[in-house]
């Protein structure tokens, strides 16, 4: 049995995990990550960007594929 405590919906759930992810930017935006941070963080931003469109239009399958791609951001 699910514990109900632990379910969200994805409505909870998505901007729990943007701003997650939104706190990731202040670690990959590191100068001695060089390069490969500046990507990291345009790709983030990407990422965010796409998520918030999904939102704004209330497109379930975009709510859900921003969802898993952010889910992928680790730190």
């Amino acid at each position: 049995m699910t514990n109900p405590k632990e379910s969200k919906t994805l409505g909870e759930a998505l901007p729990e995990e943007m701003a997650r992810v939104r706190k990731l930017l202040t670690k990959y935006n590191d100068p001695e990550l060089g390069v490969l941070g500046r990507v990291w963080v345009w790709l983030i931003k990407y990422d965010l960007r796409s998520a918030d469109k999904a939102v704004k239009s209330g497109d379930l399958p975009s709510m859900v594929e921003a969802y898993e791609t952010l889910n992928g951001w680790k730190e």
